[in-house]
């Protein structure tokens, strides 16, 4: 109805004058039960019904007006009262914020319950990755709609992010004023959307995200709307606000409870540091080993500490490029360094949180550890300097008196008497230039130097190479004793290294030239077996067979028949049989029992069974092409010396 009709319906009720039954009551009536619009017709419906005059139908219309605009405000107050409500209840929770995770799904919650949409959603930016995503959701029902990520300007909630102000589509799908994307689109036809309203977050001029509620049919939001959920935009913002700084101040809070315990525990921690650097100088006064170092440490730093000797690994090098400790997976590692020199490492198991204090205390006694090493090197040196010097005296000195041999050998606790072998070592690996073959040789003596010293022997550097004098120990032969020096030379040089040894020695060592005759005889052994390709090997002239004669200084004929052919000589001795004469035949008939049955006069088969006894007197291979060779060669010097 017009103002015009209003106006005139109220001049009808004035000149109409008083009533018995005031127009205002049927709608006072209707107020006070809270009932519909369509229910404020009926009283002007029922008055034209009865035919009442048109000024009580007027004053009806007029009362209706006025009751339908009283019923409009009452409504707008209860929404308002009901916002402000909500508002209120949002704000209370801020005020007692703890949980972000919880305001949020409050707040959308009620913006969706306020606004009566189906869904309401919230989502905040990324700045790594300069996009918003969907933080919190409520009535949302499809997956992808929930795990959407908007691009500036993309989408209603992009342009509201990228603008900073709010927006409204009453049809999503057919509003151009924003760019659609196939991700988005298909989320929001997933979820069904159709009317959204979007407001940003604000913290100052900056956005952090976007409040948004949505219906699943076309809707047009009112301006009291999109105020209140800009409203409950702005709190949403103030909460993850106060939650930022509440979690900067934690942080804050923690890093002082943190510093406040690095403070206690710093007086304990110099306290150990007080206590191992006095244990550390102790031990060097009263002479103390690198074991008990590692003993000393690993008690105030209350772990396993050992020191290594093991070379290569990546976190050694870059302990000793550094010149610090360096951490290993769970436990730590420092090099023990002189001059540029890589001599181990002490290794702190199981501390993967180790103090910078506690760190420092490990690289002290690590330097502690090669002052002792350099004090222990020292001293290994000027004894290995004295046993070569005396095993030079053996080589060159013709003219010294052997009682002053053996009591200068006695003080390095040698005994010239007892049984020796001389060993000649030489490395045999390739060498890039003098400089590197020099510090190769220099590694080669020190290694045989402190073989020597560990196995009561003599070593001296002579001829490119090392010479040895060890005693051979019950058991044990010379073979074995050269190959195993070899091996533990190679070993320690990490190079192929030759070894020759002579025949064991009993007691002429002392002797003059004793020592220079068996020092030419493993000389010619380490020749030969460089000259048979035998390097990184260790051997002595009886692995050499009839060659040995040629290799040994004395030219041990006897022993060369007796270890070739003895067994078959004495069992001829022992029985009277012809064995030795059986196999002077068979070699002369060119291994044939038929032509060797004919020179000797006997059956064939006494032929084979002489033949048969003395493989198991020699060995089943003693029909091999070598062991044929030095068995003749061993028949024949046994004729010659019979003769």
């Amino acid at each position: 109805m017009s103002r015009d009709h209003v106006q005139s319906a109220e001049r009808s009720v004035r000149e109409a004058g008083p009533s018995s039954h005031p127009a205002e009551a049927p709608f006072l009536e209707l107020l006070a039960r809270g009932a519909a619009v369509d229910a404020y017709e009926e009283p002007v419906l029922r008055a034209r019904a009865a035919a009442e005059p048109a000024a009580r139908i007027a004053a009806l219309e007029h009362a209706k007006l006025l009751a339908l605009r009283v019923r409009s405000e009452l409504e707008g107050r209860r929404r308002r009262e009901a916002e402000l409500s909500a508002l209120f209840e949002t704000a209370h929770d801020l005020a007692g914020l703890r949980d972000l995770d919880a305001v949020l799904p409050a707040i959308v919650q009620r913006a969706r319950s306020l606004l009566g949409t189906d869904v309401a959603y919230l989502s905040l930016h990324d700045p790594a990755r300069g996009d918003t995503y969907m933080r919190v959701t409520e009535g949302s029902v499809a997956a992808r709609f929930q795990q959407l990520r908007l691009g500036m300007g993309e989408g209603l909630g992009g342009l509201v992010a990228q603008t900073a102000r709010p927006y409204v589509t009453d049809d999503y799908f057919r509003d151009g004023r924003f760019q659609h994307t196939t991700t988005i689109d298909a989320g929001v036809q997933d979820e069904g959307l159709v009317a959204i309203l979007g407001v940003p977050l604000m913290l100052g001029p900056q956005v952090i995200g976007v409040l948004f509620a949505a219906d699943r049919r076309a809707r047009v939001f009112e301006r009291e709307q999109i105020a209140l959920l800009g409203s409950f935009a702005a709190l949403a913002a103030a909460a993850i606000d106060t939650a930022n700084l509440l979690t900067e101040t934690r942080s804050a809070l923690a890093g002082l409870e943190r510093a406040n315990e690095i403070i206690k525990d710093r007086s304990a921690v110099i306290e150990r540091a007080s206590d191992i650097h006095d244990r550390l100088a102790e031990l060097v006064l009263r002479g103390g080993g690198v074991h008990d170092v590692a003993a000393a440490v690993a008690e105030v730093l209350d772990g396993a500490v050992e020191f290594t000797e093991s070379a290569g690994t990546p976190a050694l090098e870059a302990s000793r490029a550094e010149g610090h400790a360096v951490r290993h997976g769970k436990d730590w590692i420092a090099a023990v360094t002189a001059g540029g020199e890589l001599l181990g490492a002490l290794v702190l198991r199981g501390h993967p949180d180790l103090d910078p204090v506690d760190q420092r205390t490990l690289e002290r006694a690590a330097m502690v550890t090669s002052l002792l090493l350099l004090a222990r090197r020292s001293a290994a040196e000027a004894e290995q300097r004295v046993r070569g010097e005396l095993l030079d005296d053996l080589l060159d000195a013709r003219d010294r008196d052997p009682r002053l041999l053996r009591e200068r050998a006695t003080r390095l606790h040698a005994d010239l008497d007892a049984t020796h072998v001389v060993l000649a070592a030489r490395l045999d690996g390739p060498a890039a230039d003098a400089d590197q073959e020099a510090a190769a040789r220099r590694r080669l003596w020190s290694a045989a130097s402190h073989l020597a010293a560990t196995r009561h022997g003599l070593a001296a550097a002579r001829d490119g190479g090392t010479v040895l004098l060890l005693p051979l120990v019950r058991g044990d032969t010379v073979t074995d004793l050269a190959r195993r020096t070899a091996r533990h030379l190679g070993t320690a040089v990490h190079e192929a290294v030759t070894v020759g040894a002579s025949a064991a020695a009993d007691g002429r060592c002392a002797r003059p030239d004793g020592v220079a005759a068996a020092y030419v005889e493993a000389r010619r052994c380490l020749d030969a077996l460089r000259l048979l390709g035998r390097t990184g090997d260790g051997a002595a002239a009886d692995d050499f067979g009839f060659l040995g004669l040629l290799l040994a200084g004395d030219r041990d004929i006897a022993g060369f028949v007796d270890r070739t052919v003895g067994q078959v000589v004495a069992y001829d001795e022992r029985r009277g049989t012809e064995l030795l004469h059986t196999l002077d035949a068979y070699f002369a008939c060119g291994m044939s029992p038929a032509r060797t049955k004919d020179e000797l006069h006997v059956h064939v088969n006494t032929v084979a069974q002489r033949l048969e006894r003395v493989g198991r007197l020699l060995g089943e291979d003693w029909q091999s092409p070598a062991r044929v060779l030095e068995i003749q060669l061993a028949l024949r010097l046994h004729r010659l010396s019979a003769a």
